[in-house]
C-alpha cells in the first residue's frame, strides 16, 4: 500500500475557530486528568471513586478527540476524507483505525498533532508486524509523564510498602514495555533495568538482601523460569518479600497459582505498542472473578454469554483516559482521550477480543457474593474483559507468531515440505505449567515420512525465519535460548486438530 505523507495545510476561518474550541476544551478535561494522577495517593482515591456518570463524560471526550484531529492531523483529515465521513458528528460515525488502513499507510510525522513528529522528549518504541516490518510508535514527554504517574499510581495501590524495589525484567531497547516500565518505577522505587537474565536477578536479590519489598516485573513465561531458578538454587524465599507484574501475554490461573506458591502476589496489566502502556490493569477483585468464573458456568454465562467457554482476563480500565467500545464483531476500539498524546489514537482496533462491563452491573450479579471478594484495592473502575487476538496469533515471551512466518519457516528449504498438507498453531501446557506454541501439521494423503525428522527440520526452520523476519522473535531468543522450544506435532490425515476441517478454507489457530 502507497504511503502518503499528507500536511496539514492552510485552514479556513471557520476551521480556525474549530480548532481553537476543541483544543480548549480537550485541555480542560486532560488538564483534570492529570491532577487526579499528580500524586500516587490522589490515583487512588480517584480510581476508588470512579463513578459510572463519568463514562458520559469520557464518551464526549473521545468524540472531541476524533473531532480535533479531523482538524489538527493530517493524516487523519485525509483518512476522513478517503472514507468519505467528513463532517462526522457522532462518535461511532467516525471510522475504525488499524494498523492496516491506517499507521501502515501514512508515515509518523502526518498521524501527529499539527503534522509535527520531531520535538525534545520524543520517545520511539517499535514493534514488529506480521512480515517482521518494524513498526515505530512515538510518544510524546506529556504523554509519557501521564503514562508514568498511572503505572507508578497502580504500583503502589497493588504492591504496598514502604522499601519498594522494582526488578525490571522485561526486554530492553526499542520495546515499548521494558523502558517505559523502568522509568515509570523510577518514580515511586529502587529500579535495577535487569532485563530477562535470571543471573542478574538472583545476584540482585542476593546482593541487597531481604530487606526490601521486591517487584518483579516480566512476562508470564519468564516469572516461571526465575521461580524454578531460585528453587534450584535453594533461595530462602521465607525470609523475602517478593511480587509479580507481569504482561504482554495472557496467563492462566494454574501458572498464577503455581507462582504465587513463592511470590506473595502476581498481577497482570494490559497494553499495546500501538496504544499506550498499562491501559488495563488487576486487582485483587478481578482476580478472584476470574477464578469464579472458571467453575460457576451460569455466573459465567449470565456476563459474558450463553455457553461461553473461553476465560477472559479481567482488567480494570480508566475510561476518562483510554475510552472503550466493543464493535460488531466484539472487537476492542480504543481512544486515547488525553490532549497529550502525541499521536492521536481514534477508535483504534488492535485486534482484541473483549467485553465491557461497569462494576455495579458485575455487583449485581454477584449479589452477596461480592463481600467475599473485597480488597484492599478496593477499584472502582470499570471492568474489560480480554479474550485476547482475534487475528490467529500466538503471543510468546512478548512476540507475536503470525501464520505466515510459520508458513516461511516450514516450506523455505524443508526436503519434506511435500509431505505437509496443512498446518495450524496452538498453545500446550507442559506438566511444570510451562506453555510452548505447539506447530501442528497435517500429513498429505499417501506421505509417510520419516516423522521424528520431519518435526525437527520443521522446528529448526521455523525458529530460523522468526529470527531474520521478527525483531520481537530475535531479541527474545537472544536473551532467552528457551524462546527456540517450539513444539512440531505431526498428524495423519484429519486427524488431532484437523478432523472435521473443510478443505475450503484452512483454520490457523486452536
Amino acid at each position: 500500500m502507497t504511503r502518503l505523507s499528507p500536511r496539514l495545510g492552510p485552514l479556513t476561518a471557520r476551521e480556525r475557530w474549530r480548532r481553537i474550541r476543541l483544543q480548549a476544551y480537550s485541555w480542560l478535561l486532560t488538564g483534570a486528568y492529570r491532577l487526579g494522577a499528580l500524586h500516587p495517593v490522589i490515583w487512588r482515591f480517584v480510581a476508588r471513586t470512579y463513578h459510572p456518570a463519568l463514562d458520559r463524560v469520557a464518551a464526549r471526550h473521545a468524540l472531541v478527540a476524533c473531532k480535533f484531529a479531523a482538524v489538527d492531523v493530517p493524516a487523519y483529515r485525509d483518512f476522513l476524507r478517503e472514507n468519505a465521513t467528513v463532517g462526522a458528528r457522532r462518535l461511532a460515525d467516525f471510522p475504525e483505525t488499524t494498523k492496516q488502513n491506517y499507521a501502515a499507510v501514512y508515515d509518523e510525522a502526518s498521524r501527529c498533532q499539527e503534522g509535527r513528529l520531531h520535538r525534545p522528549g520524543v520517545i520511539v518504541d517499535e514493534s514488529s508486524g506480521s512480515s517482521g516490518k518494524p513498526y515505530n510508535w512515538v510518544r510524546g514527554p506529556r504523554e509519557l509523564k501521564g503514562i508514568y504517574r498511572n503505572a507508578a499510581g497502580y504500583i503502589e495501590l497493588v504492591f504496598p510498602g514502604k522499601r519498594l524495589f522494582v526488578i525490571n525484567a522485561y526486554s530492553m531497547g526499542a520495546w515499548a514495555t521494558g523502558t517505559t516500565t523502568g522509568a515509570a518505577m523510577a518514580r515511586i522505587a529502587m529500579v535495577k533495568n535487569t532485563g530477562p537474565d535470571l543471573d542478574k536477578i538472583v545476584d540482585t536479590l542476593e546482593h541487597f538482601g531481604p530487606g526490601y519489598d521486591y517487584v518483579v516485573c516480566a512476562y508470564p513465561p519468564f516469572l516461571k523460569h526465575l521461580r524454578d531458578r531460585l528453587d534450584q538454587g535453594g533461595f530462602p524465599w521465607a525470609e523475602y518479600r517478593i511480587s509479580g507484574q507481569v504482561g504482554g501475554e495472557g496467563m492462566t490461573e494454574a501458572l498464577r497459582d503455581y507462582l504465587e506458591e513463592r511470590f506473595e502476589e502476581v498481577r497482570s496489566g494490559y497494553g499495546a505498542s500501538d496504544l499506550t502502556i498499562g491501559m488495563g490493569a488487576e486487582s485483587g477483585f478481578t482476580v478472584w472473578l476470574r477464578k469464579r468464573l472458571a467453575t460457576d458456568q451460569a455466573l459465567r454465562d449470565k456476563l459474558l454469554g450463553p455457553g461461553e467457554q473461553r476465560l477472559p482476563m479481567i482488567f480494570h480500565y480508566n475510561p476518562l483516559e483510554t475510552f472503550l467500545e466493543i464493535n460488531s464483531d466484539g472487537e476492542l476500539l480504543c481512544t486515547i482521550n488525553t490532549k497529550s498524546a502525541l499521536q492521536p489514537k481514534l477508535r483504534y482496533n488492535v485486534g482484541d477480543e473483549a467485553q465491557l462491563h461497569t462494576l455495579p452491573e458485575v455487583k449485581r450479579l454477584l449479589g452477596a457474593d461480592y463481600a467475599k471478594a473485597w480488597t484492599d484495592e478496593r477499584m472502582n473502575l470499570p471492568l474489560l474483559f480480554m479474550f485476547g487476538r482475534k487475528d490467529s496469533t500466538i503471543s510468546y515471551m512478548g512476540a507475536n507468531l503470525y501464520p505466515q512466518d510459520v508458513e516461511y519457516g516450514l516450506y523455505e528449504g524443508n526436503p519434506y515440505a511435500r509431505d505437509i498438507a496443512r498446518f495450524c498453531l496452538s498453545l500446550e501446557e507442559l506438566p511444570g505449567l510451562e506453555y510452548r506454541p505447539v506447530i501442528n501439521l497435517e500429513l498429505r494423503e499417501g506421505a509417510e515420512p520419516d516423522r521424528e525428522a520431519l518435526a525437527e527440520i520443521c522446528r529448526k526452520g521455523v525458529v530460523a525465519h522468526l529470527a531474520r523476519v521478527s525483531r520481537d522473535f530475535a531479541e527474545s531468543l537472544k536473551e532467552d535460548p528457551t524462546t527456540a522450544d517450539l513444539r512440531v506435532k505431526v498428524f495423519d490425515p484429519a486427524q488431532g486438530p484437523f478432523a472435521g476441517l473443510t478443505k475450503m478454507k484452512n483454520t490457523y489457530l486452536v
